[in-house]
């Protein structure tokens, strides 16, 4: 979108005669809204009573997320006019930073997606932090990370690992996983060290909290982008009765949950007395099948599906690097982080009712 476009937008957004702009209602920002976490996490807000939600993506939303926000925009992070305009529009106590390049996709182009993911991110820690100083009262930013964080140099180091903390094995070896892990760096020093030698600086001036998100499964939206979305790829085939070739090979292992356990845990934690919370970056997870156990069950509940194998090294290699699972004891004991869905209860619960609901209409 161009930056005229943009004006556009943000020029009809500022028409009714209420005026918002004048007087800087109070208001959640939610970044990334059309993707697949944000859908759930609009919905989730809005049925919590939540009536401040500022939305922006690059893609209109459709009519029904439309009708859950406040206002929305379309737009890039990396416009600071955009950006400009709603700090001097809003009062913003909130801010939930989805919008990103996803892991494939930034594999082609790496550069593009280090001025999204890093230079989006500096553009909304900073319009925090200005929208901290100017209201005098902290911010809160809410963040998603990834499991793409990590990188295990080898199957050997993989399996011998097991399980891994926050920690560990932070060296991995996509621009996606370096630009979240920098982008957690980022976060935490614009909320403990933030302007540090300055003699005007604003102690804690950004309440920063972020979750290291595994693979998510969504029967809501149709999974795109990720490269740990073979699972719900998987699901959506058999349902839509169209085969699928998973990229991976089936002993592949590694941690997911789903889609209303990731944003309940999202929005648990940022509910989270902050005098309980011990870290800034947080694991979580529910249960870690290999590839064939998934496929397994994805046949369990729609015998006509039609799964075969054929892995790609390049996305392999990338899995490969990710942990079989990550240690979340850290969000079980500071923030009661407990997952509704195990993988049998993610099927006969959450996947197979709603994802054949999706197609039966179709």
């Amino acid at each position: 979108m161009t930056v005229t476009e943009t004006s556009e937008v943000m020029a009809a957004s500022q028409s009714a005669p209420s005026e918002r702009g004048v007087r800087r209602d109070i208001a959640t920002l939610v970044t990334g809204a059309g993707g697949e976490v944000g859908h759930g996490l609009i919905a989730a807000l809005h049925a919590a009573g939540r009536k401040d939600i500022i939305a922006i993506d690059i893609r209109a939303l459709d009519d029904r997320q439309r009708a859950l926000c406040r206002e929305t925009y379309v737009g890039d992070i990396c416009e600071t006019a955009l950006l400009g305009r709603l700090q001097s529009m809003y009062e913003i106590t909130e801010v939930y930073h989805l919008a990103a390049l996803l892991s494939t996709r930034t594999e082609f182009v790496p550069e593009a997606a280090h001025a999204v993911n890093v230079g989006g991110m500096f553009n909304l820690l900073r319009l925090a932090a200005d929208q901290a100083r100017s209201h005098g009262k902290r911010v809160r930013f809410m963040f998603p990370s990834s499991i793409a964080v990590y990188g295990l140099g080898d199957l050997k180091t993989k399996n011998r690992a097991g399980a891994i903390g926050e920690d560990q094995y932070l060296q991995p070896t996509t621009m996606y996983g370096c630009n979240k892990v920098y982008c957690e760096n980022l976060g935490r020093y614009y909320a403990r060290h933030y302007r540090q030698l300055a003699q005007d600086r604003m102690d804690h001036i950004l309440d920063f909290r972020c979750i290291r998100f595994p693979g998510l499964i969504s029967a809501e939206t149709v999974p795109c982008g990720g490269t740990s979305d073979f699972a719900a790829q998987m699901v959506h085939a058999a349902a839509e009765g169209k085969p699928y070739a998973c990229f991976v090979r089936p002993d592949t292992r590694m941690a997911f949950m789903t889609m209303p356990d990731a944003i309940e845990a999202f929005l648990r934690l940022a509910g989270a007395d902050a005098g309980h919370l011990s870290r800034c970056v947080y694991n979580v997870t529910s249960f870690n099948p290999s590839a064939a156990e998934f496929a397994d069950l994805v046949r369990e509940y729609f015998p006509a599906a039609r799964i075969s194998f054929e892995p790609d090294p390049q996305r392999q290699a990338i899995v490969d690097s990710w942990p079989v699972d990550v240690d979340d004891t850290a969000a079980r004991t500071d923030w009661g982080y407990s997952p509704k869905h195990d993988l049998r209860s993610a099927f006969e619960e959450y996947l197979v009712p709603n994802v054949t609901a999706r197609y039966a209409k179709s």
